[in-house]
């Protein structure tokens, strides 16, 4: 399994960027196997963490059409810089909420 990290500097959020947000997190988690996909914003910053079964997985969303126009957005108008990490996970473990 291999986790996506992206931490971005928030330049300006808007209403497409909602709509395209919902829309990425989607299509990741329905025709792209990503096994889960949580964001969060505080403040001028946003991270969103997504698990994959494979690095082939990543690779295909990344190149996806729609995928690549969201990412061309966020550097032209959403995000002020971003990183991005991708690792294998090499242990993983949990409790269940009570």
């Amino acid at each position: 399994m291999f986790v996506v990290i992206f931490r971005a500097h928030i330049r300006q959020l808007d209403a497409e960027y909602n709509s395209m947000a919902a829309r990425m997190r989607e299509l990741a988690l329905s025709q792209f196997g990503c096994l889960s996909f949580t964001a969060a914003t505080e403040g001028d910053h946003e991270i969103a963490v997504s698990y994959w079964p494979d690095e082939a997985s990543i690779c295909a969303w990344k190149q996806h059409a729609e995928h690549l126009e969201a990412q061309q957005l966020g550097r032209d108008r959403w995000y002020a810089g971003y990183d991005v990490d991708i690792a294998e996970v090499k242990r993983s473990y949990s409790r269940p909420a009570a």
